[in-house]
């Protein structure tokens, strides 16, 4: 399994909260929430690669802050300013499509989740590859300023992406995701289309007939914010 990473952001609202220290670089506990997934991923006897997109700055913040040796384990590093997380995918497929993987698993640098879960996560989809194309995490914990809401059928398959809760909401995306290579494909033509954010993406998916199931996920915290550093710490010591 080749595993991405998206922590191409600027974090504005945590700095607008006066964290000046790039969002990747933030510490929650003893180490940054790129080191704990840089660990947790490259670790993983599955892992064929790991690839990570950073934007300049941070890049810059990580050598004059002696941050970048934490950049160690990472196969692939693209920097490059980019307009949202959908652009940021679109720098980092050609990394992610030289792996020769059938799938690749992505996550954002502010998804905090219980290392865990997500092994269930990844044996959950590897019993279930044959039937369907990808595998999306969810979660029931709900505390972001503008959660993308996921609607999902009696088998957890996902009928669609939605800014506001759908009448039997339950679920909202997790930040993590385990999809098929052809859904780089789809890449392009989002682009073309002027769309640049994930759930842009993840409609796009939809629309084209890609199979994905939601996979529920007790806790995952969507860190944008300082007190969600707390709360991020406390799952970690769970």
């Amino acid at each position: 399994m080749y595993y991405a990473i998206l922590a191409a952001g600027h974090g504005s609202r945590l700095k607008d909260e006066g964290l000046t220290t790039p969002k990747p670089f933030v510490k929650a506990g003893d180490a940054s929430l790129l080191d704990r997934l840089v660990s947790l991923l490259s670790a993983r006897d599955d892992s064929t690669g790991l690839g990570v997109i950073l934007n300049p700055d941070s890049m810059r913040w990580a050598r004059e802050n002696g941050a970048d040796a934490s950049l160690s384990g990472i196969d692939h590093l693209v920097s490059v300013f980019t307009e949202g997380s959908l652009e940021s995918l679109r720098a980092l497929a050609p990394s992610i499509r030289e792996s020769g993987d059938s799938h690749f698993c992505l996550t954002t640098v502010d998804s905090v989740w219980d290392a865990r879960e997500f092994s269930a996560y990844l044996k959950a989809f590897d019993d279930q590859k044959d039937d369907i194309d990808g595998l999306m995490a969810v979660t029931s914990y709900i505390d972001d300023d503008s959660p993308l809401w996921v609607a999902v059928d009696r088998d957890s398959e996902i009928t669609g992406f939605r800014d506001t809760p759908p009448e039997d909401a339950r679920y909202v995306s997790g930040g993590v995701y385990l999809l098929p290579m052809s859904a780089l494909d789809l890449l392009d033509d989002c682009h073309d289309r002027g769309l640049r954010r994930m759930r842009d993406f993840q409609r796009a998916l939809i629309a084209n007939g890609l199979r994905l199931k939601a996979y529920p996920f007790s806790v995952i915290i969507d860190v944008d914010r300082p007190r969600d550093l707390d709360a991020a710490r406390r799952l970690f010591h769970s």
